[in-house]
């Protein structure tokens, strides 16, 4: 990990504390990691820079928070399921 090398101090209203440490705790990183992704990715969608989804894909399955193969074939029979119903026009 970088040296952080600069300190600084926010005034935030209460529900931007509340995303804050909803985010952190969904990701289970610190604020600061919060803040840091979170203006990276503003940068790059300022920029027009969009994510490579195969990278993102990656990202997640290292993370370990992907389906696990049983809930990822429930979610594609429900996909199915719900796409056969809407042809039917039901």
């Amino acid at each position: 990990m970088k040296a952080m090398v600069h300190r600084t101090t926010f005034a935030l209203d209460e529900a931007t504390v509340r995303r804050l440490r909803t985010l952190s705790a969904v990701w289970q990183v610190s604020q600061a990691e919060v803040v840091r992704r979170s203006v990276a990715m503003a940068e790059e969608t300022a920029r027009g820079i969009r994510p490579d989804p195969a990278v993102l894909l990656l990202a997640l399955h290292e993370s370990g928070q992907g389906l696990v193969r049983d809930q990822a074939e429930e979610y594609l029979l429900e996909c199915r399921s719900d796409r056969a119903a809407w042809r039917a026009g039901e």
